[in-house]
Formats: structure tokens, C-alpha cells, sequence
């Protein structure tokens, strides 16, 4: 085994009182060596992420570890200083972020963001930031680094925000890489090229990176060995094939069955006489810039003559990469924003042309199930006032829509007891099922769903997938799902469309688009997906 660089011995962090366990880590030990990737795995909660972010000395307020040491060049770095572990953060163990967006200066272009790690640091004049700046962004694979150093974090793709994250992480040169969940906001194919990156350089530097995540897909394109958290303990801990391949612990192999399968199975939906949704002809065009500081305006056309037809009973998945025009055109579905053109006909009634009462009475029969359910929630009202608020606003009375909101979150397995209680009480997986529950309220024919469980765990995404697969066969709903996760697409959709720049460029049955895909995107995508060579490999 390669030199250790970092120890962690019987770890315990303490949440708060009031909380529904008393540590967040309890009795947590691990090395990190040089030269490796550790990925940590486990679900929201189960303490991955506080491991981390005791080792950079970045625990939340009220949080506190009260036992163990972190054992990092000869220092218990639990003992140090505020002022100790801002010399280290940075230039001995860095640390990349989840979401770069939060995690950069809006307001500071990149090249400063980039200078002042070395500023804080006493380091190189003020030309020689410049210039490392360039080198860094060109080495994490920014295209026109010189223009993108002039740029605001909001002017940058997701990927692009990413590399810049770890460009700063990387400044100094550090013996450890953190990163926590960096990919899990990303698309596929920009998931594999930082996946890539990340390996890249720690193979060049030797680094040892520490890699939190929840996606064992991403384990199995990244890890050299991997340590399984639940509930503030380590469960199971190995080599990654170990791990993988012969899983001891009943929670890591729950995990692993949780994982969608790539393999998708003819569908037994009919090919209808008349479908319950058809869309024709459908545009949609931002203009960004101009002004009066002389920016040049931008034309993006964001749904570009986009037809599709959907059958009852049926799920269409519309995949593709961030900014390909699926979500846009999910909003123009229900009519949250205007298409400039198309037609949008649901059970014969274009959409597309409707207002007042008679797009109002037309949207019961098609609702939406966002990506972020805590967003999408009002954090204010009780879950029996969210579920009920729709029909009421239809002329049900009150006490029909209070008892139809606990017939629905008793049909998407909450207690009725939900009914009092306010969203932030609740999981995410439970938030979303309230988002599901309060879709179903109007009786609709057709939902919308957009990245509907992106943003949940592997296990509970799999409860979800299932409930509305359940769902959609009882209440004979049609669904559209968005998403760019393929492996979801693959287990929950009878046929998919794919866009690029947002035009769709191959459609047809799931599995004829997963056994043999025609487009050179569609592949693209598909070979980009975490852990496909593993699968592909294991399935002989």
C-alpha cells in the first residue's frame, strides 16, 4: 500500500439536540494514502459529507466532534487553530463542492476568485496570478481560458463552473483532494469528463482524493477503494471490486440493487389510435444581452421545431444533456412559459392557444412534478393546505379537498397525519412524494415529470421510480419524464426521445435506443454513463 497521508480514528461528530440521533459520525476510522481514490458511500444523512468536513475544520454551527483525532503531517487536526487550518486549507488538503454556483463569488469574475487563493496565502505578485491562473484553467481542460477567466460564475456552464472549482482546488498544489458529490448536479457526459479529469490529475500528481458520493455508478468508474457509511457508521469497507462485485453488508447490497439497470425491456404499451398528447411544430427562443452597456444580444433556440406524440397509459423519457431544451420543453407542456410556435394538443384541445378560465380549466388535465420539491413546496403551508389548494381553486369545497389530500398522500404511502405538517419536517424522497401527491389532486391525464428524483439517493429514488410506475397503471396516467440520467430513463420509460440543442435527434422504444442506439449523440451519452463498462462486462 501506497504512503498514508491521512488517518482517521474513531471519529465521533455530536448533532444537536432535538435531532433524530445523537452523532452524526460515531465511531468512524479510515486511511487515505497517496496515489488513491477513497470513495465514501452512503445516503443523505449518513455522515460522508461531516467526515470530510471535519478533516477541512468546516463542521456547521451546533455541530461538534467530540471524540476521535484526524491524524494529518504529525497533527491531530481536531487540536488546531482557526488560524492553523486556514494556513493548511488550501495548500495541504483542498476541497471541491457539490454545487460550484453556491460555492463561487457571484460577483467576482474567475481570474479573481482564482488570484486570491494565492493572496490569502501570501503567495506569486499579481502578473504571476494571472498567469498560473491561465495555466490552472488550461489544465482542467477550460476551453479559451483567457476568455473564460474574464467571465462571472453565472456566464459558465455547470461543467465548465466545475473545472473551475477544481482549478482553485488544485492551486496550491495540495497532498489531498476532497470532493464532495462534484458530479451529482451534472449531466452524463460531463460527469465522465470530470470523472476523467479528477483521475487524470491525481494520477499525474499523486494526490490522494478523498470522493463522497451516493452514486455507486460513479464507484465503479473512480474508486480504488471504497468505505460505506450508514447512519454514522462505516458498514462495509474495501477494494472497490470487493465492494462491488461481493458486497458483505445488507446495506451496501440494498444500495447496489437500488441501482437502475441499463437494460431496457420491450414496452407492452400499445401504439394508440389517437394519443392523448401531440405536439407539433413546438419553438421556443431566448434572447439574453444587449442593452445599454452595448452587450451584444444572444439568440438561443432553446426548443427548435420539436414534435412528439404521447399515448395513455404510456412514459416518454426526453433525455438529454444540460441546456439540450428537455426542461423547456416540459414548461411549455403545462404552459409555464409561451412556446412562440406549435402546436400543443391535449386530447384533441391545443394548449398552446389558450387563456384565461379555459387554460385554467385545460391545466387540471396536465400537471408538473419538479426537480426540487423543498423549492417547489410553499415552506410556509401545511401539506394538507399544498394538496388542497388546487382543487379549491377549482370550486371544490374545502372539506372535499382536505379528504381527497389524505386519500392522495395515504395513495403515495404517507401517513394521514402528513396533513398537519410542514414540508421542511420531511425527507426528500417524502417531499417528493407530497409533490406527487399534490400533481394527482386535479385528477390529471397526463404528468409532467422533471428531474423528478435527480436530486434524491439511490434507494429512495428506486421507491419513488416504483410508486410511479404503480401509479401510472392504476390512475391509467401518461407520463413525460425528464431526466439526464439514462439509467433511470432505461428502467421507467416505454419510449424516449433524445435532444441535443434542442432539436430531437433519434426517438424510438427504450430498448431499441439503449441495444442500438443510431445517432452519434445518442452513443455519446450512452457510452458516457459512470460504471457502464463494469455492467456491460458483468453481464457477460
Amino acid at each position: 500500500m501506497t504512503d498514508q497521508v491521512l488517518r482517521v480514528e474513531n471519529l465521533k461528530i455530536a448533532l444537536p439536540e432535538g435531532a433524530d440521533r445523537d452523532f452524526a459520525v460515531n465511531d468512524v476510522s479510515f486511511d487515505l494514502h497517496a496515489g488513491e481514490i477513497l470513495c465514501i458511500v452512503g445516503e443523505s444523512g449518513s455522515g460522508k459529507s461531516m467526515s470530510a468536513n471535519a478533516a477541512m475544520g468546516l463542521l456547521p454551527e451546533l455541530v461538534r466532534p467530540v471524540g476521535g483525532r484526524i491524524l494529518f503531517d504529525g497533527n491531530d487536526l481536531l487540536t488546531l487553530s482557526e488560524d492553523e487550518m486556514m494556513d493548511l486549507r488550501g495548500r495541504k488538503i483542498a476541497m471541491i463542492f457539490q454545487e460550484p454556483m453556491s460555492a463561487l463569488n457571484p460577483l467576482m469574475r474567475v481570474e479573481d476568485q482564482i488570484a486570491e487563493v494565492f493572496e490569502a496565502h501570501g503567495l506569486l505578485t499579481r502578473k504571476e496570478r494571472k498567469e498560473r491562473a491561465v495555466t490552472l484553467l488550461t489544465e482542467v481542460g477550460i476551453p479559451d481560458p483567457e476568455k473564460a477567466m474574464r467571465a462571472y460564475p453565472f456566464q459558465l456552464s455547470g461543467g465548465q463552473r466545475q473545472r473551475v472549482m477544481i482549478a482553485m482546488a488544485l492551486a496550491l498544489e495540495p497532498q489531498i483532494l476532497i470532493a464532495d458529490e462534484p458530479t451529482t448536479a451534472l449531466d452524463v457526459t460531463t460527469q465522465a469528463q470530470i470523472l476523467q479529469l479528477i483521475r487524470n490529475l491525481q494520477e499525474q500528481r499523486g494526490m490522494a482524493v478523498m470522493f463522497i458520493t451516493h452514486d455507486f455508478g460513479v464507484v465503479a468508474e473512480i474508486a480504488d477503494r471504497v468505505a460505506v457509511m450508514q447512519y454514522g457508521k462505516i458498514v462495509e469497507a474495501g477494494t472497490a471490486d470487493e465492494v462491488l462485485d461481493n458486497p458483505q453488508h445488507a446495506y451496501t447490497q440494498k444500495l447496489i440493487a437500488a441501482i437502475p439497470k441499463l437494460a431496457a425491456e420491450a414496452s407492452e404499451v400499445a401504439e394508440p389510435g389517437t394519443p392523448i398528447l401531440d405536439v407539433a411544430g413546438l419553438n421556443k427562443t431566448y434572447r439574453t444581452g444587449g442593452g445599454m452597456f452595448g452587450a451584444q444580444a444572444r439568440v438561443v433556440h432553446a426548443v427548435n421545431n420539436v414534435s412528439l406524440t404521447l399515448a395513455e397509459g404510456e412514459t416518454l423519457g426526453i433525455v438529454g444533456e444540460s441546456g439540450s431544451g428537455k426542461s423547456s420543453v416540459g414548461r411549455c407542456l403545462v404552459r409555464l412559459m409561451q412556446p412562440d410556435s406549435g402546436t400543443v394538443k391535449l386530447a384533441g384541445q391545443d394548449m398552446a392557444h389558450l387563456s384565461g378560465g379555459a387554460l385554467r380549466e385545460a391545466r387540471k388535465s396536465i400537471q408538473m412534478i419538479f426537480q426540487d420539491p423543498y423549492a417547489s413546496l410553499n415552506p410556509r403551508a401545511k401539506v394538507g393546505r399544498i394538496i388542497a389548494e388546487g382543487p379549491m381553486a377549482h370550486g371544490v369545497s374545502k372539506r372535499e379537498a382536505y379528504a381527497r389530500a389524505v386519500e392522495l398522500l395515504e395513495l403515495v404511502d404517507l401517513d394521514a397525519l402528513s396533513i398537519d405538517r410542514y414540508p421542511h419536517e420531511f425527507s426528500g424522497g417524502q417531499r417528493q412524494r407530497i409533490g406527487i401527491a399534490r400533481a394527482l389532486a386535479l385528477e390529471p391525464r397526463v404528468i409532467i415529470a422533471d428531474e423528478a428524483v435527480s436530486a434524491l439517493d439511490v434507494s429512495i429514488q428506486a421507491q419513488v421510480l416504483d410508486l410511479l410506475a404503480d401509479l401510472k397503471k392504476r390512475l391509467n396516467l401518461a407520463l413525460v419524464f425528464i431526466t439526464h440520467d439514462l439509467r433511470v430513463a432505461a428502467q421507467i420509460c416505454d419510449r424516449i426521445a433524445v435532444m441535443q440543442k434542442g432539436e430531437i435527434v433519434e426517438t424510438g422504444p427504450a430498448h431499441a435506443i439503449f441495444d442500438n442506439p443510431q445517432n452519434a449523440y445518442t452513443r455519446t451519452l450512452i457510452e458516457a454513463i459512470p460504471g457502464r463498462e463494469k455492467e456491460l462486462a458483468a453481464a457477460g
